[in-house]
């Protein structure tokens, strides 16, 4: 965690304080350890049903050995992440808490609509990909869910850049496809909610949020 913080300072000039794991992994022990270093969020969890499809997948389309396999079987999470909220809460811990905010997913379907997803539609079909992503925020609205939307590096890249990772969803796309679809989303974005960077949404967040035990 120390190492990614200072490459990702070094890098942008900003010191993070928030962590999303990779393939949205955590655990007791790592929520700990960035309480104790003042880390101000954790936005790792996925709050959906489809987390063992989404590890089926890239496990089928990887050519990761049986032992890598191993050691990522809980990328993605299993079925009962579906069960969390998709709200931002307090992670009540052994030395005090930390501030959860999740990747949201469709409010009650609880399906995922980030970009990546959206994207691997848009392979597909544009059209039918934008309705989808502006069906979840306006879902989100209804609901009264401030949608905190995940940017994954690949969402602005395609196999043309970079072929060793091809085999992911949406990377068939050429990369100026791509770019104005995302550009697409970002404007139904904008033009439903207020756009703001993850520190921002942390520190507009109350004291008074749910407790949830991390277990």
């Amino acid at each position: 965690i120390a190492r990614a913080e200072a490459a990702i300072a070094a890098a942008t000039g900003s010191h993070p304080h928030g962590v999303r794991g990779p393939g949205f992994s955590s655990s007791p022990a790592v929520l700990e350890v960035l309480r104790r270093r003042g880390d101000r969020y954790d936005c790792s969890t996925f709050p959906t049903f489809l987390g063992p499809l989404a590890r089926a997948f890239y496990f089928l389309k990887s050519d990761l050995s049986r032992e890598e396999k191993e050691r990522r079987k809980k990328l993605f999470g299993g079925v009962t992440e579906g069960l969390r909220p998709i709200d931002p809460y307090l992670w009540q811990l052994e030395g005090g808490s930390l501030l959860e905010i999740p990747v949201t997913t469709l409010p009650g379907a609880r399906v995922p609509f980030h970009l990546s997803y959206v994207l691997y539609l848009a392979s597909f079909s544009r059209r039918l990909a934008l309705a989808y992503f502006d069906g979840a925020l306006r879902a989100c609205r209804a609901a009264g869910t401030s949608p905190s939307v995940l940017l994954h590096p690949l969402d602005f890249l395609s196999g043309e850049d970079i072929g060793a990772l091809s085999f992911f969803p949406g990377m068939g796309m050429c990369t100026a496809e791509k770019l104005a679809c995302v550009e697409a989303c970002l404007d139904l974005l904008a033009g439903r909610f207020e756009v703001r960077s993850m520190e921002e949404h942390a520190a507009s967040l109350g004291p008074d949020l749910p407790l949830r035990k991390a277990a």
